[in-house]
């Protein structure tokens, strides 16, 4: 079976194992939301940052055909993994509904749905860096690679002051 077949059954595989846990193992589940909220996170602010050092380099060269398979990796082994299984559990918690109401909520969602967009667009840096077809400067992945932190100190502060 090829992989484009495998992610989305494997995703459709764990939604169900998800929804199938009873609501007495909610500790459980909000633990692996944080633990993959921190994983999706760390490939967040690190991807950008290969970016930086990727586009200083010459095209075709030894360096950056390393640099490559590091972006490739992170992001197939660890960023879309995590951003999954944080998606996955955070419906869940969501689902269940544990005290999550009010207007933080709702911003919350939007930003991590922002978070997930930016996901989506470095995926396709990626695929361009991988076909030598980066057209933007050092100083562009620098100010990108400022976005994941913001956004992670706003959904933090939401999570946790619950404002309105």
């Amino acid at each position: 079976m090829s992989k484009r077949i495998l992610q989305p059954v494997a995703v459709l595989l764990f939604v169900a194992f998800l929804f199938s846990l009873p609501a007495g193992l909610y500790l459980y589940v909000k633990s692996g939301h944080i633990v993959a909220v921190i994983a999706w996170m760390a490939g967040m602010l690190y991807l950008p940052r290969l970016f930086v050092y990727h586009s200083a380099i010459a095209e075709g060269s030894e360096a950056s055909g390393l640099f490559k398979t590091m972006e490739r990796r992170l992001l197939k082994a660890i960023i879309d993994p995590a951003m999954m299984a944080a998606w996955g559990f955070g419906l869940w918690l969501a689902w269940h509904g544990f005290a999550f109401q009010g207007g933080w909520l709702h911003l919350k969602i939007t930003l991590v749905l922002l978070l997930s967009a930016l996901h989506g667009y470095l995926a396709g840096a990626v695929a361009r860096f991988g076909r030598d077809e980066n057209t933007r400067s050092q100083r562009y992945w620098r100010i990108v690679n400022e976005i994941p932190t913001l956004l992670m100190i706003l959904i933090v502060v939401l999570v946790v002051v619950k404002p309105f």
